[in-house]
């Protein structure tokens, strides 16, 4: 259909941008009507004015009134959310084809980029994932998978003024108020200019609202019929439908300046179709109407940012700058953290020499993120600690803590002075790693990156030996490690001896339950991919599969997810998923019970499979747990060897659905959350007091199986805790 559309018409350019974690093409339809101002309507150059000098582009725009503004679409990023991507299709034919006088006046304001289908591997299964098992919409600040990156490349390239994100299904949220448009309720992050955003976004709101009402009598059903309007959560509500984490596509979008919505149809059919298409018509009715005013103070926002004036933020909330030192031998924590933030159209600088902010020197080739600049609320949304918003709202829509320094275990360190110091703008890190004399050598065990070099040493079969303190070592020839370490970008060198405590290490076989989509998403998808970044064999197994087939040939054996994939009182819609009859809980028992007996490691991560484990008879611990929606950074004290390896006495962790442990006589507890009244940094988290210095990581005496109730694997982003994971496995 879209190579036919391109052909017919001279407005149209189809692109594959990507492909998604299946295979699935990526296509970006881009529509402008090159008569009018020609194709793109200077808006290329005007982007680049808006960003050395944004004073100079509001001064042309007010002069020149005849420019176009990107407005980008996006096609259902939950693939059984259908309604979103045939809108979108829908719109492409009419702005391709069509010459009514409503048609041609939006192409001549503006150009069109419809992100046609944001997940196609969730059309083609019916699934709301992609392929990973992975929520797109909750990877935005992470942006672990092809389908994000692309849209985020997108989002970068265009700098949209207007962002709508298709969804589906609301509906009843308010009496007669069918479907959802955004703007948001409190909170809203601090990291927005906030004003001028919200100026825009709720009359945009409302116009489309107003769009769908105006074609009333084209919907069939009963449901629409006696609409009286939509749902925005910021008129209608108080709370529970927030814009605070930069984790969905439209509040990411809000960053880059764009009036970001989302848009929630009512319902699965052509009537679905049709209140998308009548939304989006009115939001870009409204862009050209209002496209001048917007755009002015979409360049407001980034003018406040190289200015560093942030008149709506009380003094102090912006630092200065962040410095980020750098580990010379393990670099690669901050080397992904520098091309992560560079990728999200963040300035970065490194310093030329040593220099000094308050009162610390820091060495030539530290990196500097100076916050006057464009996007100053992104950089600092990904850089700072975070807050405790607790106190602030009732209820949160998802996350509410996502700090990357803290949470990928790099040092961003902010300063409010000025610093002063010649240094170069970064473009990009090429890491490569380096082997220093003759061995032994010591991989230390510092990052991903590292234990992904020794699970490669391991599976190239070289030996490899890991001490007390979760470090590796090698006795192997420089040339036989060489390529890898290149590869790993780490700095190996040799050391005096290998530690008595170092034990062998053989290649071990990982087996996780898979959750095939319960509630909407594969729960243990986040802890599957860390797993395999850091180098494991990783085999996916069903409950029916483990009931069945039992868990020979597996050494390990991760439950991380959910409690009813053991449950025997499944949903219809989730029945598929676990198992198929009451017998085959019990043939999983015995099958988990023998693995265990047999010399197999069981570990349980996060709260789900902590009770999971309870049921199994695995543990007699008492397992607690926090709301279902509570989450956020807490302060962890950990033991430091074992599975605690490279973690240390006041360090940190990550809960969501917070789970600690009572009852703990006859286990090991390796570590607990700290014992202070600030144990809890940032996040949601209501009557969090009960868990002030209780068990968060035990052991069992008897029989391998650990429980770790931190969320060491959460959504492929909490990197700094992946090694709990790795330790956890290579413990004997």
């Amino acid at each position: 259909m879209l190579s036919s559309i391109e052909k017919q018409s001279n407005r149209v350019k189809v692109e594959v941008r990507g492909t998604s974690a299946d295979g699935n093409p990526l296509y970006v339809v881009t529509i402008a009507d090159p008569t009018t101002q020609g194709k793109f309507g200077k808006i290329q150059s005007l982007r680049k004015q808006m960003f050395k000098n944004p004073g100079r582009a509001q001064d042309w725009i007010a002069a020149n009134p005849d420019f176009k503004v990107p407005v980008m679409i996006n096609g259902s990023i939950h693939g059984t959310e259908f309604v979103g991507s045939d809108a979108v299709l829908q719109l492409i034919e009419r702005f391709a084809t069509q010459n009514d006088a409503e048609t041609k006046k939006i192409l001549a304001n503006n150009i069109l980029i419809f992100n046609v289908v944001q997940n196609p591997d969730g059309r083609v299964n019916a699934t709301r994932f992609n392929g990973e098992g992975i929520d797109l919409n909750r990877d935005f600040i992470t942006q672990s998978q092809p389908e994000t990156q692309e849209t985020v490349a997108l989002i970068k390239e265009w700098n949209p003024m207007v962002f709508l994100d298709t969804h589906g299904y609301v509906k009843n949220y308010a009496p007669n108020r069918q479907g959802l448009i955004e703007p948001c309720t409190p909170p809203h992050n601090p990291n927005y200019e906030y004003d001028l955003y919200n100026k825009w976004a709720y009359q945009q709101a409302e116009a489309m609202e107003a769009n769908i009402m105006a074609d009333n009598a084209s919907f069939k059903g009963d449901l629409y019929k006696t609409m009286q309007g939509v749902y925005v959560p910021q008129r209608d509500d108080t709370a529970g439908w927030d814009d605070y984490p930069p984790i969905f596509t439209p509040m990411y979008a809000m960053y880059h300046g764009a009036y970001g919505h989302t848009l929630e149809a009512p319902t699965n059919d052509w009537d679905g179709v049709r209140w998308q298409y009548d939304a989006i018509m009115g939001a870009l009715k409204f862009a050209t109407e209002n496209k001048q005013a917007m755009i002015t103070d979409q360049i407001e926002m980034f003018k406040r940012g190289i200015n560093f004036d942030h008149p709506f933020h009380p003094d102090g909330f912006f630092p200065k700058a962040y410095v980020l030192p750098v580990d010379e031998k393990d670099p690669t924590v901050t080397d992904k953290a520098v091309n992560h933030l560079l990728t999200n159209d963040i300035e970065v600088e490194q310093a030329a020499k040593a220099f000094t902010a308050d009162g610390k020197t820091y060495p030539k080739g530290t990196y500097i993120v100076r916050m006057d600049q464009a996007k100053a609320g992104l950089a600092n949304t990904m850089l700072w600690d975070g807050e405790d918003i607790t106190n602030d709202t009732p209820a949160m829509y998802d996350i509410s803590a996502w700090s990357l320094s803290e949470l990928w275990g790099f040092e961003a360190v902010p300063t409010q002075t000025s610093v002063h110091v010649t240094s170069t703008k970064v473009t990009q890190i090429t890491e490569q790693g380096s082997v220093i004399g003759k061995g032994p050598f010591l991989i230390p065990n510092s990052s991903v990156k590292a234990v992904n070099l020794a699970n490669t040493l391991l599976q190239q079969g070289i030996t490899v030996t890991r001490d007390a303190k979760g470090n590796f070592y090698t006795e192997a020839a420089a040339n036989q490690i060489s390529a890898a370490v290149k590869v790993s970008g780490l700095k190996v060198e040799s050391t005096a001896n290998v530690p008595g405590d170092a034990v062998p290490l053989s290649g071990l076989k990982v087996a996780i339950l898979k959750d095939g989509g319960m509630s909407k998403q594969q729960s243990h998808s986040g802890t599957k991919l860390a797993l395999k970044r850091l180098g494991f064999d990783v085999t996916e197994v069903t409950p029916v599969e483990a009931a069945e087939k039992g868990l020979t040939g597996f050494d390990v054996f991760v439950y991380s997810g959910t409690e009813s994939l053991i449950s025997t009182n499944l949903s219809p819609a989730n029945k598929e998923f676990g198992f198929q009859n009451a017998g085959q809980l019990d043939l999983f028992k015995a099958n988990v019970n023998a693995f265990i007996d047999k010399g197999g490691k069981y570990i349980a991560v996060g709260a789900g499979a902590s009770r999971a484990t309870k049921t199994l008879g695995l543990t007699d611990d008492t397992i607690n747990t926090g709301g279902s929606n509570s989450n956020g950074i807490v302060k962890v004290d950990y033991e430091g060897t074992g599975v605690t390896a490279g973690y240390a006495q006041d360090d940190l962790g990550f809960v969501y659905r917070p789970v600690w442990y009572t009852g703990t006589d006859n286990d090991k507890v390796v570590a607990n959350l700290a014992n202070s009244e600030d144990f809890f940094i940032a996040g949601h988290w209501a009557g969090n007091a009960a868990a002030k210095g209780q068990a968060v990581i035990v052991k069992e005496q008897n029989k391998d199986v650990t429980l770790i109730g931190l969320e060491a694997g959460f959504r492929d982003h909490t990197d700094y805790l992946f090694r709990l994971l790795s330790n956890a496995i290579f413990e004997k």
